[in-house]
């Protein structure tokens, strides 16, 4: 089994769940948005065609030899045009930085995404 340290930033509400899976059969961990306080109320516009990186307030250990891959949501993609301009996104096992989810609407409207919404999923893959 391998163990991820997820750990939250300072400023992190903690109140938002942790990455986690939905179902015993799912492969990817749900990740949610979770915004600095003062962003918390308002959330975040996403406009047709725009990119954001939207905040998890986590930091990751990824052990060597692993990576952990981001993923679109399937049904913000299909009921909104919500995905990930690169994906999937890689976190190398040296990375301990922010953990942003990087968002592109590719629908016909704005897109609200909102303190607490599910906005990527997350696996854990080994690197050969």
């Amino acid at each position: 089994m391998v163990s991820i340290a997820v750990l939250w930033e300072d400023w992190a509400d903690r109140a938002v769940a942790l990455p986690a899976y939905q179902t015993a059969g799912s492969a990817g961990a749900d990740i949610c948005a979770n915004f600095p306080e003062a962003e918390r109320a308002a959330g975040l516009v996403l406009a047709p065609l725009e990119r954001v990186v939207v905040p998890t307030g986590l930091r990751v250990a990824i052990p060597e030899g692993f990576e952990m891959q981001i993923r679109p949501r399937s049904g913000l993609a299909l009921k909104f045009g919500i995905t990930l301009p690169n994906s999937p996104g890689t976190i190398d096992s040296d990375y301990r930085g922010p953990l942003g989810v990087p968002l592109v609407n590719l629908g016909a409207e704005p897109f609200v995404v909102r303190h607490g919404d599910r906005v990527a999923q997350c696996v854990v893959a080994p690197v050969v």
